[in-house]
């Protein structure tokens, strides 16, 4: 018998009659078992790719939507209200700051009253339509970077956290208990709207980068999907 056979062997038969395997019969065997369960886990992994990929899909057909429905609903209030949508963020914002509170007051003032009035119950029913891809909606509170004369900049930040989380519980206590909304509408606002101070975190600025204190004071109501919690389950489940 040769080296070859010595090594690898030929299929032996043994005094009963039974048939050993060679060790090259086994081992493509064993490649065969191995190529099988990579083919099942590359499947299940383009299943689960196209299972994100089409949350993602969604989520942009949805972000979409609801862009086009608030924007169809309010396009010739914006510039009466001094307000602004953003697409990329689907922010409902009142950008006017005059308009919405007194300097250093959380107090809502009567025209930005009269504007919420308005807008609460009509923004509810257009994202009434939207509810079960709706996380949460967020009433955002902005402020400059500013907090009188001679304010350290670390005070003058941690002061109008305080400010702007106070004027979001003003505008949600104003929303919670306005008339026209029903008790269910109510109970909408209680479970998923949310107050948040921001303080002066996200400023808006001009072109040359410095900061731009009028639009920096502002008031959003922004709708956050739930897109990342149906990928988020997705990629758990992996």
């Amino acid at each position: 018998m040769s080296s070859t056979n010595s090594i690898f062997g030929a299929s032996k038969k043994t005094e009963d009659g039974e048939h050993w395997l060679t060790v090259s019969d086994l081992m493509a065997g064993l490649m065969m078992v191995f190529l099988f369960i990579a083919i099942a886990f590359m499947r299940h992994v383009s299943i689960e790719r196209d299972k994100i990929k089409d949350v993602a899909v969604a989520y942009q057909e949805n972000q979409v939507a609801i862009f086009d429905a608030l924007n169809s609903e309010f396009e010739n209030d914006l510039n009466s209200w001094q307000a602004s949508i953003d697409k990329e963020t689907l922010s409902f914002q009142f950008d006017s700051p005059e308009v919405l509170f007194d300097s250093g007051e959380s107090s809502l003032k009567s025209e930005f009253e009269q504007i919420l009035a308005d807008f609460i119950p009509r923004y509810l029913h257009v994202l009434d339509k939207y509810r079960t891809s709706i996380d949460e909606v967020r009433i955002e509170g902005h402020t400059s970077s500013e907090w009188g004369n001679g304010t350290h900049p670390d005070d003058a930040y941690f002061f109008n956290m305080s400010l702007s989380q106070n004027r979001t519980r003003s505008v949600l206590n104003f929303a919670y208990f306005l008339s026209k909304l029903t008790t269910e509408q109510r109970s909408w606002i209680k479970s998923s709207f949310a107050a948040v101070g921001l303080a002066s975190s996200r400023l808006k600025l001009n072109d040359d980068g410095s900061e731009n204190k009028q639009k920096s004071r502002r008031v959003s109501f922004r709708v956050i999907t739930n897109a990342d919690i149906q990928i988020r389950k997705i990629i758990d489940g992996l």
